[in-house]
């Protein structure tokens, strides 16, 4: 492995936790009221871009860090509608 598929690797790694501490918090406390919508929305829709970018090209790292991060953004948009303002 190269080093430049290292540093793809560890790239798509630390972005694909860096929600985890959020939904973390937010499922704890039951609070999202201090977190955009806008940003959130954001994040979602462009990890949608990504997960398109990566399959189309085969790229894994980009893939699997973007199908994680789907999932915890899907997770912080639930908890923005579903949890008392």
């Amino acid at each position: 492995m190269s080093w430049a598929e290292i540093a793809g690797h560890l790239g798509a790694f630390l972005s694909s936790v860096t929600f985890i501490p959020q939904v973390w918090k937010a499922w704890q406390t039951k609070s999202v009221k201090d977190l955009s919508i806008y940003m959130i929305i954001i994040v979602f829709c462009s990890t949608i871009i990504w997960l398109i970018y990566g399959i189309s090209f085969s790229l894994w790292p980009v893939v699997i860090a973007n199908a994680v991060i789907l999932v915890l953004s899907t997770m912080l948009l639930f908890f923005k509608f579903t949890f008392p303002k």
